[in-house]
C-alpha cells in the first residue's frame, strides 16, 4: 500500500437477503480490483427491509466490512438496541439525542495504521426532527481535528437531496467524503468538490433491481393503489452491488478521486 492514498469502498444501502447474497458473492471481487483498504456499509435495511439485527451484523463482519452505518431503520428491530451500545464498529446517525443507544462515529484504523473516522448523520428534511446533522458534524470534526484525525468519512442519510447537496458544500475542505443515502437510488452526481471533499448525492442500494427501491413490485403498487397499510415484503431477483470507493491522500485526508460502483451480480457486469 502507498501510505499516502488511502482506498474507502462504500457499499449502499443492503436490502434484506438478496442484498447480503449480493455482497457476499461480489466484495472480495471489488476490494481486489481496486486495492480496498477500508470498507464501510449501510446496514439499516438488511433485516427483512427494515432494521438490523446482530446476526446480520456478524454477518457482515465475517466478510471484512469494517463499520456498519444506518439511519432511521435503525431502531425497527429491538434486538439491535444493546448490540449497538456493545459493539461501536455499528452505527446510529450522531444527531440523535446521547441517550439513545449508541453511538454516530466511530476511529478505526486500516491494517496499515492509518486512522479513518466513519461519522453517521441523519437529514431532518422529510424526516424526523432531530439535532441538527450540521451543527452535529461541526462539533465531530472540531473533536476530530484537535486528536489529529485527517481522514473522516461522513454518511449522510437523508431523504431531501438539496439537505445532502448543502451539508457536502457546508463541510467542503473538512472532511474526506459525504456520502449520500437513504433513496435507494444511485446519482450520477459524484465528483470532487472545490475544497477537496468527495460528494455523491445517493450511493443505491444493494439488493434486487426489480423492486421498488428493493421491494416487492406488486406490493408496493399495491400500497399506491389503495392508501392501505399493506405490509411490505423484500424483493428477490436479479442483484445488483452498489456504492462508491472514494481515493484518499491520507496524509491531507483531502479526496483524490470517487468512482461509482454498479455490478449486475446475474451479467458480471462491472460499471
Amino acid at each position: 500500500m502507498n501510505y499516502s492514498k488511502l482506498n474507502i469502498l462504500f457499499i449502499a444501502d443492503v436490502v434484506g437477503s438478496e442484498g447480503f447474497d449480493a455482497v457476499a458473492s461480489t466484495i472480495n471481487k471489488v476490494k481486489e480490483k481496486y486495492d480496498i483498504h477500508f470498507t464501510v456499509l449501510n446496514g439499516e435495511n438488511s433485516a427483512s427491509g427494515k432494521g438490523l439485527l446482530k446476526k446480520n451484523a456478524e454477518s457482515f463482519f465475517s466478510l471484512g466490512i469494517d463499520v456498519i452505518t444506518s439511519g432511521n431503520h435503525i431502531w425497527n428491530k429491538k434486538e439491535i438496541y444493546s448490540f449497538l451500545d456493545s459493539n461501536k464498529d455499528v452505527l446510529r446517525p450522531a444527531n440523535y439525542p446521547e441517550m439513545c443507544p449508541g453511538t454516530g462515529i466511530r476511529i478505526k484504523e486500516t491494517a496499515n495504521g492509518i486512522p479513518v473516522a466513519v461519522l453517521n448523520l441523519q437529514g431532518r428534511s422529510f424526516m424526523y426532527p432531530i439535532d441538527c446533522p450540521f451543527q452535529t458534524a461541526d462539533m465531530h470534526i472540531e473533536n476530530l481535528k484537535k486528536s489529529g484525525i485527517k481522514v473522516i468519512f461522513i454518511d449522510f442519510h437523508a431523504e431531501a437531496t438539496a439537505e445532502k447537496v448543502a451539508l457536502g458544500w457546508y463541510v467542503d475542505g473538512k472532511v474526506s467524503a459525504v456520502v449520500g443515502t437513504h433513496t435507494h437510488v444511485q446519482t450520477a452526481d459524484n465528483r470532487i468538490l472545490p475544497n477537496g471533499t468527495a460528494y455523491i448525492t445517493d450511493a443505491g442500494m444493494t439488493g434486487s433491481l426489480n423492486s421498488v427501491i428493493g421491494m416487492d413490485i406488486d406490493t408496493a403498487i399495491k400500497r399506491f393503489l389503495t392508501q392501505m397499510p399493506v405490509y411490505y415484503k423484500t424483493a428477490k431477483g436479479n442483484p445488483v452491488f452498489c456504492g462508491v470507493v472514494v481515493s484518499i491522500n491520507a496524509l491531507t485526508g483531502r479526496a483524490l478521486s470517487i468512482k461509482r460502483i454498479w455490478i449486475d451480480i446475474d451479467k458480471h457486469s462491472i460499471s
